[in-house]
């Protein structure tokens, strides 16, 4: 699969399509989703053109790897739900068709706010 410059992603990176962004810094771009699942649920997508963790963990530089991964739990800690500052959150990756992927760029979810649940029904 290749990575499609047009996915909804892709444009709100490039300023296309705004966003009720939380959190920016080289790496990543936070914001929160317009359709969300909880009372709280954020976005946290890598800069760069990956289109699963596969993907990204196969070509992302290991700045890149941390660069995501402590913005995940920067966004985390500006929402108010980290272990720090509330009662916890989840994380999710979609990857792929069975993984229930919708976009072609690598992202993850931010849950919280409240008892998130069963992990998968």
């Amino acid at each position: 699969m290749r990575y499609d410059e047009n996915n909804i992603f892709a444009k709100i990176l490039r300023g296309e399509i705004p966003c009720k962004k939380i959190y920016e810094d080289e790496f990543i771009l936070s914001f929160h989703d317009i359709n969300p699942q909880k009372k709280i649920h954020a976005l946290v997508i890598p800069k760069g053109k990956y289109i699963d963790l596969d993907d990204f963990t196969n070509k992302a530089s290991k700045d890149e790897i941390v660069g995501l991964l402590k913005g995940i739990s920067n966004v985390a800690e500006k929402l108010g739900v980290s272990i720090n500052k509330g009662k916890g959150y989840r994380t999710l990756a979609n990857i792929n068709e069975h993984g229930g992927q919708e976009v072609p760029h690598l992202h993850f979810h931010i849950f919280g706010g409240e008892k998130v649940g069963r992990m998968v029904e």
